[in-house]
């Protein structure tokens, strides 16, 4: 569903009817009241003839408006675009969201999405109706305006944590869009549940269906003990974020699912505060809150027909999926886990947490990189797994492997193909959980073969390849629904 696709009068009968279908999707900016609202906004329907639609908050904002605090547009779910211009674009939004753009220098997103800053200024208004500037203005002041309503945080810490340069700057900027001050916006909209002590909570917002219980079983599954766990309906884990350099923040995190309402909750460690953009992104990404299951499921067909709340699970750390990845070649998920929990014990950091049996985070790329073959050997890891492991390492640290927001999947493939020890398998498997591709089709995987019933053969692969064309662009959706019609479809899925 593209916000082009829509015309005024469709997305006010999407407004009238309070649509969840349609949240994210377009944002609507009412003249009489020079506010903007997300389309399920339950407040008085306005006059049709009072309505403008904007492609995104950051085109709302442009325009004049104020973001509506009944609604609260900033917790619109997002919206996962597969193709061309629009996949550009939104990769650059995303990386807006981490907070890359916080410096202002345009020239170095669209050097990391591999275009000028000409053409992504250009595909950007396509997508957004703004520039990139001025969608980061906007998303730095409502990830402020969310801190100052949901957590206890500081203003100078909020300023700073929304991607501010000081607070005096955001200040300004309240003052120039909204008309009033930060202190203002934290007394009048504070809630007061989500201001906990022992950690920052958030919402995130997903399209309906949503089966949280598959997610949470996916991830439980292949959870390493002392990095994560799955207990009562509660996901947790210890998680580093940054680059390894001053700026990075190791810290605890947990998503459970939202009473009464279509939403996650998410809460982590006062630690990691200052990174509540990356924090915040990654769990979008890991949960899959952005997909659109209406979407996705007429596309699948029959093979999505009562499981359209099936999400991708993504992976909070890049670089420790792909070792993971590398892990489970050839091997049962349960011996994979127990091969991680092996290498964390002897080589991942320790981290305070208030939680039992959360104690340690995954091994950096900068510790693996320095390892021998031997210092992994001895854990019972087979030599060239080791290598290929230390490789990958390598390749981070030193840039020749993006796993990155901006990473393009079909260069990761090729790179990590070109590292010994990597198969076709094992790339598309990583591309697909860490960076989130909808349209990755693992080769040679028996596990699939086995669900379309066909030969485990060469002719039995291009019939496979063959009937998978119709799902394109949500290939990845399609190996999950296969693997979910298995008897035991985690411990099928191995490497070729």
């Amino acid at each position: 569903m593209q916000f082009g696709n829509l015309t005024p009068d469709a997305c006010y009968q999407a407004m009238k009817s309070h649509d969840l279908r349609f949240d994210g999707h377009f944002f609507v900016g009412v003249s009489s009241t020079r506010i903007y609202c997300r389309p399920i906004c339950r407040v008085r329907l306005p006059s049709r003839r009072n309505c403008a639609f904007y492609p995104s908050a950051a085109a709302a904002e442009a325009a004049g408006y104020r973001p509506c605090l009944r609604c609260r547009p900033e917790l619109a779910p997002g919206f996962a675009a597969t193709e061309g211009s629009a996949k550009l674009a939104r990769t650059a939004a995303r990386m807006i969201e981490d907070g890359v753009a916080n410096d202002g220098d345009l020239a170095i997103l669209a050097q990391r999405i591999g275009v000028t800053d000409r053409h992504l200024r250009r595909i950007f208004a396509e997508e957004f109706g703004v520039s990139p500037v001025q969608y980061a203005q906007t998303q730095r002041l409502l990830l402020a305006k969310r801190l100052l309503t949901d957590t206890p945080l500081p203003v100078a810490e909020i300023a700073f944590a929304s991607g501010f340069s000081s607070v005096r700057r955001m200040n300004a900027l309240f003052a120039e869009r909204y008309g009033f001050s930060p202190t203002r916006l934290r007394k009048e909209g504070r809630s007061v549940a989500s201001a906990e002590a022992d950690g920052l909570s958030f919402v995130l917002p997903y399209r309906p269906p949503y089966d949280f219980a598959r997610v949470l079983a996916f991830l439980a599954t292949r959870a390493i003990p002392g990095v994560e766990s799955v207990s009562a309906g509660v996901y947790r884990r210890i998680l580093r974020v940054g680059d390894e350099t001053a700026h990075a923040a190791s810290g605890w995190l947990e998503v459970s699912r939202a009473p009464q309402r279509h939403a996650l909750q998410l809460r982590f460690s006062a630690a990691l505060a200052g990174m509540t953009q990356a924090v915040l992104s990654r769990a979008k990404q890991v949960f899959d809150v952005a997909a659109d299951p209406q979407e996705i499921g007429a596309a699948l067909g029959p093979l999505a027909a009562g499981a359209e709340g099936l999400r991708l699970p993504g992976g909070f750390d890049p670089f420790e999926l792909a070792l993971r990845a590398i892990l489970g070649q050839q091997v049962s998920v349960k011996a994979a886990r127990t091969l991680a929990l092996r290498f964390v014990e002897a080589f991942g950091e320790r981290v305070v947490t208030p939680f039992d049996g959360l104690t340690r985070a995954f091994p950096a790329p900068s510790a693996v990189a320095k390892l021998r073959r031997d210092d992994i050997g001895r854990l019972g890891i087979v030599g060239q797994r080791a290598e290929a492991m230390i490789a990958i390492a390598q390749a981070v640290r030193s840039g020749a492997l993006d796993l990155g927001n901006a990473a393009e999947p079909a260069q990761a493939i090729a790179a990590l193909c070109g590292i010994r020890g990597v198969g076709p398998w094992t790339a598309h498997y990583i591309a697909m959980r860490a960076l989130a591709w909808p349209d990755a089709w693992p080769p040679q995987d028996v596990a699939l073969l086995k669900a379309l019933h066909l030969p485990n053969t060469g002719k039995g692969q291009r019939q496979a390849d063959a009937l998978a064309e119709a799902w394109r662009p949500w290939r990845s959706y399609a190996v999950l629904h296969l693997w979910r019609t298995l008897e035991k479809p985690h411990d099928a899925e191995l490497a070729a």
